[in-house]
C-alpha cells in the first residue's frame, strides 16, 4: 500500500473515531422477547439503520440516536465501542443509520431525514421511549445541530461531540485559504488543482503535492514562517499528539507541532474531504477572489505566531500578504454556494437543548468553530439553550468513554429539570466524570478564539425549512 494511503487510512480510522460499534446485519432482531435486541432495517433510500434494544427492565426509557461522522457509510449506533457498551450497560438504547449510501460521503443531503426515518422504524418496533436524545461526531455533529434545530417534538435533547457545526462553505473557504498560501508562497511558477476535482485521484494528487512542499519548506526559517501563515488560515492548534504543550513565546515550537499535523496526512483527508463535498452540492462552493489576507490575518489568534516568525526569518510578512490578496482568483459556483446553505449550515435556532463538547487541540474540526456557531444561536435568540463544554486534550473526537457518558447525563438533567444549572459546567462534568471511575476526563474552562475564516456569515440567516 503506497505511503499516502497508508497515512490517510490511519487518519481516517483513528484521528475520525469512524469505526462502528455494529454494523447492519441480515438478522432484524434476536429472536428472545426477554433479552436484548440488535434491530436492523433498510430506509427507502436504501440506507441501513441498525438499533439495540436494552432487554425489557434493563432500559432506561432514553434512546440515543446517533449521527456518525464523513467516512465510510455503514450504520452506527455510538461513537466508540467502548462508549457504545458503557451506554448499553446504563440502560440506554442505541440507533442510527448509515446515510444514503447511493450518493456522496459528505452525507448531509440524506443524513436528518435519515435519521428520523430510523426513529420512526426503531420506534415502530420498541414502542415510543420515555425520551430521545440526538447525538453526533463531527460531520454527524452538523447533522446533529441541524436536527436539534428542526425536530421538536421528535428529539428532547442534543448532545454535540467534535461538531463540525459552522458547515460546509465556511470549513471548505478557510482550508481554501490555507491550500492557496502552500501553492502561491511554496510552490511558487505552479498552480495546482485546488478545487472543482473530478476525482478521487486529482484531489490526492493536490495532496501530494501540497504535502511534499510542507515537507520540504519545514527545513528552513522562511518555509516554517509560511507555513505557520498557512496553518493559521487553517485554525491548525499548535499542540499535537505524544507531545507536551509548547510555552507560550515558543513561536518555534509551536509551528513544529502545526507542521506534525500537516506531515501526518492531514491535507489527504482535507482534499478527499472537499472532493466529497463538491460532489454532494453540485461542484465548488468556496471562493476567495476579494479576500484581504493581511485582514484575515490580523483577525487570527495566530497572527502573533506568524509575525515572530517571518521577523526571525528575514521576510517580509507584508509583501507575501500583497501577492496573496493580488492572486485570489477562485470564484465558486452559486448554485452549489445555495445548495451547501440547503444542506449543510445549521445554527440558526434550536428547538431543543444542545450540549457541544469539543477538545482544546481538534486538527480537523478547529475548536474556534463553536465561537462562531453560538453566535449564530445567539443571533437567533437561543442562547439559553446552548451550552458548550471543554476537553483539555489533542486530537479530533478524543473524548474518554467517561467525559461521553457525563455529557449525556447532563443533558438528560436539562430535559428533566428545564433548566441547565451547573450540570454542564467544566467542574460538573469533570466530578461527574471521574465519579463513574472509567477511563478519565479532563474537562477544563476554556474559552476558542476566533474562527479564521475572513468571509460574511450568511449561514446566521434563517433556517431553511425542515426536511422530514
Amino acid at each position: 500500500m503506497p505511503a499516502r494511503v497508508r497515512t490517510t487510512a490511519v487518519l481516517l480510522a483513528a484521528a475520525l473515531c469512524l469505526v462502528a460499534p455494529g454494523t447492519a446485519r441480515a438478522d432484524t432482531a434476536t429472536p428472545a422477547a426477554d433479552r436484548a435486541q440488535h434491530l436492523t432495517g433498510v430506509l427507502a433510500d436504501g440506507a441501513t439503520w441498525i438499533a439495540d434494544i436494552p432487554a425489557p427492565g434493563h432500559w432506561n426509557g432514553t434512546l440515543l440516536l446517533f449521527s456518525h461522522g464523513f467516512g465510510p457509510l455503514a450504520a452506527q449506533n455510538a461513537p466508540s465501542a467502548a462508549a457504545h457498551d458503557a451506554l448499553l450497560a446504563e440502560g440506554y438504547a442505541l440507533a442510527g443509520s448509515s446515510y444514503d449510501p447511493n450518493g456522496s460521503q459528505w452525507a448531509l443531503a440524506s443524513a436528518e431525514r435519515d435519521q428520523f426515518a430510523t426513529l420512526d422504524a426503531v420506534t415502530a418496533r420498541t414502542g415510543e421511549p420515555r425520551r430521545t436524545l440526538s447525538v453526533g461526531q463531527s460531520m454527524g455533529g452538523l447533522v446533529n445541530a441541524q436536527i436539534a434545530r428542526d425536530g421538536a417534538g421528535r428529539v428532547d435533547g442534543a448532545l454535540g461531540l467534535c461538531g463540525l457545526v459552522t458547515g460546509g462553505t465556511d470549513l471548505d473557504n478557510y482550508q481554501l485559504d490555507a491550500e492557496y498560501t502552500i501553492a502561491r508562497l511554496l510552490l511558487p511558477g505552479e498552480r495546482p488543482k485546488l478545487v472543482g476535482f473530478d476525482s478521487p485521484g486529482e484531489a490526492a494528487a493536490t495532496a501530494d503535492r501540497l504535502t511534499a512542499a510542507v515537507t520540504a519548506a519545514q527545513t528552513t526559517p522562511a518555509g516554517r514562517a509560511r507555513i505557520a501563515l498557512a496553518a493559521a488560515y487553517l485554525n491548525v492548534p499548535a499542540w499535537a499528539p505524544g507531545k507536551d504543550r509548547p510555552a507560550a513565546d515558543d513561536w518555534r515550537g509551536q509551528e513544529e507541532q502545526q507542521y506534525a499535523w500537516l506531515a501526518q496526512g492531514l491535507l489527504s483527508f482535507i482534499e478527499g474531504g472537499r472532493y466529497a463535498m463538491e460532489r454532494s452540492v453540485g461542484g465548488n462552493n468556496s471562493a476567495n477572489r476579494g479576500v484581504d489576507y493581511a485582514a484575515l490575518l490580523a483577525g487570527s489568534p495566530s497572527a502573533p505566531r506568524v509575525r515572530a516568525l517571518y521577523r526571525a526569518a528575514g521576510l517580509d510578512l507584508r509583501a507575501d500578504l500583497t501577492a496573496l490578496t493580488a492572486g485570489a482568483s477562485v470564484t465558486a459556483d452559486p448554485d452549489a454556494v445555495r445548495e451547501a446553505a440547503r444542506t449543510s449550515s445549521a445554527g440558526q435556532g434550536l428547538a431543543v437543548p444542545l450540549l457541544d463538547l469539543h477538545t482544546t487541540a481538534d486538527q480537523l474540526v478547529p475548536v474556534e468553530q463553536e465561537n462562531r456557531f453560538a453566535d449564530r444561536v445567539r443571533a437567533a435568540g437561543d442562547s439559553a439553550l446552548l451550552r458548550q463544554a471543554y476537553v483539555e486534550r489533542q486530537g479530533h473526537c478524543a473524548f474518554t468513554t467517561a467525559e461521553t457518558l457525563a455529557a449525556v447525563h447532563a443533558v438528560e438533567h436539562r430535559v428533566e429539570t428545564g433548566h441547565w444549572g451547573t450540570a454542564a459546567s467544566p467542574a460538573a462534568l469533570q466530578r461527574a466524570a471521574l465519579d463513574l471511575g472509567l477511563d478519565g476526563a479532563a474537562y477544563v474552562p476554556y474559552r476558542p478564539g476566533e474562527l479564521t475564516v475572513g468571509r460574511p456569515d450568511r449561514a446566521a440567516a434563517p433556517a431553511p425549512a425542515a426536511r422530514h
